[in-house]
């Protein structure tokens, strides 16, 4: 594949993805958060696997690069959607 058709896949799913979700109205945002949580658990298992492939000095540091925003992406995912789902919580009679 060339780079021209390669940047270009990459633009159009830019726009695309943008498209998309800011279409999505607030009330789908927490089952939708949830579903990218779980595709982004599939990322981090992708990094880790493409970091034990590659032992060249470039691939050891992009791997570590990619497992660890990918971690971060599902860490922080997780986190977000419970503080989002507490808010949907019953109070108790004493945090009135």
């Amino acid at each position: 594949m060339t780079a021209v058709f390669l940047t270009f896949v990459l633009l159009l799913s830019i726009f695309l993805g943008f498209e998309i979700i800011s279409k999505v109205p607030s009330t789908l945002h927490t089952p939708l958060m949830s579903g990218a949580n779980a595709i982004s658990g599939i990322t981090l298992i992708g990094a880790i696997s493409s970091f034990q492939l590659d032992q060249t000095t470039a691939g050891v540091i992009l791997g570590t690069a990619a497992v660890a925003m990918a971690a971060i992406n599902v860490f922080g995912g997780y986190l977000v959607t419970d503080r989002m789902l507490s808010m949907f919580r019953k109070k108790d009679a004493d945090d009135k």
